[in-house]
């Protein structure tokens, strides 16, 4: 028989120093990243604000400024407080890893970063503002809402369209309501023997009596135009965007020259051709046969 093995004394002590290093490594590594964080997110954060602030930023960009910041400061405190620990190791795989998920995000997110970074020149640069009308790639809306991603507009038929920013940001974009001022142009064609003098000033006066436009500057209606069948005179006037609407004061001029052209007896033509030359008829006396039988 083989004599049983002396069992090996364990001696308890033996660990306590190495347990001893852990608790202490992760004290410290706690203790230094609480106060890189506090410390570097209160006065980062303030820094940040307050820069962003005195350029005039706008007030959402200022306020995902200040949360990236913290996010960055976050970031930058636990590899400085795994560095202080001494997580050497640690603190390499953690860069590697942050960096292939970077990559990783970068390529998965590439339309979505796109949209976020037009977003952000939209709501700085203000090329319009929840309100306003916009025309863009043959689209029209009124803005609802901007937000970093998406711009939420309403069409005239009250349907919701949500609009990538950056197809806003890359597009020949028309604002109809930036400036106070707006001009109202609309094309009247009267006859070749009407009066454009009486055309002028019928279109002059009935711009003139419509609500809404302005005195400064004044109706006119230049001829713009000799048509195939009509002398084509543009009847313009003026109107304020903040306290009429284009749409609703273009109407009741269309409607008024309209009817004022009828009640003066000025001709507004449809295109129309006129035909010239001869016709011949052949094989007269076929045609004769066929309708006597």
């Amino acid at each position: 028989m083989l004599p049983l093995q002396q069992a090996i004394p364990i001696d308890p002590q033996q660990y306590v120093p190495p347990l001893i290093s852990a608790v202490t490594t992760v004290v410290l590594f706690v203790v230094a990243f609480a106060l890189i964080y506090l410390l570097g997110k209160y006065f980062m954060t303030q820094a940040v604000e307050s820069s962003l602030e005195y350029r005039g930023f706008d007030r959402t960009l200022i306020d995902l400024a200040v949360s990236m910041t913290a996010v960055v400061v976050a970031v930058v405190a636990v590899a400085l407080a795994a560095t202080v620990a001494g997580f050497g190791v640690v603190l390499a795989a953690f860069a590697t890893l942050a960096g292939a998920l970077a990559l990783a995000i970068g390529f998965a997110a590439q339309d979505l970063i796109a949209n976020f970074v037009a977003g952000v020149f939209i709501i700085q640069d203000k090329p319009f503002k929840s309100g306003d009308w916009i025309e863009w790639d043959d689209n029209s809306g009124v803005v609802r809402d901007i937000q970093l991603r998406v711009t939420k507009l309403d069409t005239f038929d009250n349907q919701l369209v949500t609009v990538p920013n950056s197809d806003l940001a890359s597009a020949a974009l028309i604002n109809n309501e930036a400036n106070d001022e707006r001009r109202v142009s609309v094309e009247f064609g009267i006859g070749y023997e009407d009066d454009i003098e009486q055309a002028r000033e019928a279109i002059i006066d009935e711009g003139s009596r419509i609500e809404g436009v302005l005195d400064d500057p004044e109706p006119t209606a230049p001829v713009t135009e000799l048509g195939d069948s009509a002398v084509v005179l543009s009847g313009r006037i003026w109107m304020n965007t903040e306290e009429s609407s284009y749409g609703a004061v273009r109407a009741r001029f269309v409607e008024a020259v309209k009817e004022r052209f009828d009640a003066e007896g000025l001709d507004m033509p449809y295109p129309n051709t006129e035909l010239s030359g001869d016709i011949e008829v052949t094989n007269a006396s076929k045609i004769e046969t066929t309708a006597d039988d």
